[in-house]
């Protein structure tokens, strides 16, 4: 059986290049100008935390300093301020861990404080091909840190077939609802306008599994009632903004149309009837166009496509000249992007680390206000960004 196209991020060097001279050149120079606009930064230092990590996906904060780090192959790492590195913790799921599908994001539960839950996203296998799921698990700490009871609490449906756009990012709400985003599976784009599946949508449930009762479509016939918003293609990269708490989510274009977008309830974001992105190889338009009355647009969109994942805001003080900005990693270019907002507009785009060398997997701001990464490579690294002097 013929495998699928891989997207673009997943290509060799001359298939990508012969992609990118098929975006059309007006609407490239257009981007390309409003990113070179304004006074650069001074780039920061990289410390490398920790290396030897494969493949790692997501990191998450223990109150004490300590992060949890997911390899997408399935271990679940505790790694030490001083980059000593644990064995894989015991009694995390067992994953799909086949093309990007494997063990995803992580996050602290909000009430980790007193009842210590871990939540993971992860492609898990079933007899129908491969899904997104959701575990819930208490982290027993000590000399050999362990997941405890680990459950599920949503799993996409439906299943299917391959190793593609598995989303996944998981974000807790000021409310205490946890949002999870999710992709297309890639074969199965055109579920993405519909609401009797999770293909392409960002969903919001409680931390139980159980449906918030002011979902958009709880009262809607024939909707999954977990449905936050649809029109998605695949979404890997999810933030609360500090100062409103709305939440801000990136997703992968196609050829092109990697978008940033603000995330509203019920609303629709047109994948694949309405976006910038192009078809693979051939570089054929996907769908009506780029806008339309009743499809939300984007903040932001990449063309040609950075293959964006990870994203975190930048609060603290340690970057005075950052304060404010949204962080982005970028699997193609091996760079991050830093976004200049006004409000709720990006004015301005800066590529910083454009010698790094390596996929931006994961983005985060520590407790200390500095920056973190994850390089997405067989030996794949932790770093962190210090502010130049």
């Amino acid at each position: 059986m013929r495998q699928p196209t891989p997207p673009s991020s997943q290509r060799p060097d001359p298939v990508r290049r012969a992609l990118l001279r098929a975006i059309p050149a007006a609407g490239a120079a257009v981007a390309l100008a409003a990113r070179s606009a304004g006074a650069q930064a001074p780039q920061p230092r990289i410390t490398v935390i920790a290396r030897g990590l494969d493949h790692p996906w997501s990191l998450a904060f223990l109150p004490d300093g300590r992060m949890l780090v997911t390899e997408r192959r399935g271990p679940l790492r505790v790694v030490e301020p001083d980059g000593r590195t644990s064995a894989p913790l015991a009694g995390v799921p067992q994953v799909f861990a086949r093309g990007q599908g494997g063990l995803l994001d992580v996050a602290l539960g909000p009430a980790f404080a007193s009842d210590r839950s871990v939540f993971l996203s992860y492609a898990e296998r079933t007899d129908d091909g491969a899904r997104t799921a959701v575990a819930r698990a208490e982290f027993v700490d000590g000399a050999a840190p362990a997941l405890r009871d680990a459950r599920t609490i949503f799993a996409q449906r439906p299943a299917v077939s391959g190793g593609n756009h598995f989303g996944s990012r998981l974000v807790f709400a000021r409310d205490g609802t946890l949002f999870v985003t999710l992709g297309d599976r890639f074969t199965q784009r055109d579920r993405a306008q519909t609401l009797d599946n999770h293909l392409g949508k960002i969903v919001r449930i409680r931390a139980d599994g159980s449906v918030p009762p002011d979902n958009p479509f709880v009262d809607k016939p024939g909707a999954l009632p977990e449905i936050q918003s649809y029109g998605h293609r695949n979404v890997q990269g999810a933030a609360l903004h500090p100062a409103t708490g709305r939440l801000w989510t990136h997703e992968h274009g196609p050829q092109g149309g990697d978008e940033v977008n603000l995330e509203r309830a019920g609303a629709n974001y047109g994948w694949p009837v309405v976006t910038y992105g192009r078809e693979y190889v051939t570089g054929a338009k996907i769908g009506e166009g780029t806008e339309r009355a009743d499809v939300t647009p984007p903040l932001w969109q990449w063309t040609p496509s950075i293959a964006p994942s990870g994203m975190a805001f930048c609060t603290g003080d340690r970057y005075p000249a950052w304060r404010g900005s949204l962080f982005v990693g970028s699997l193609k270019f091996r760079m991050l992007a830093r976004l200049e907002l006004d409000g709720e507009r990006v004015v301005r785009e800066e590529r910083l680390l454009p010698d790094l060398g390596e996929r931006v997997r994961d983005v985060r701001q520590g407790p200390d206000g500095l920056l973190y990464l994850l390089t997405d490579e067989a030996d794949g690294r932790l770093l962190r960004l210090e502010p130049q002097a």
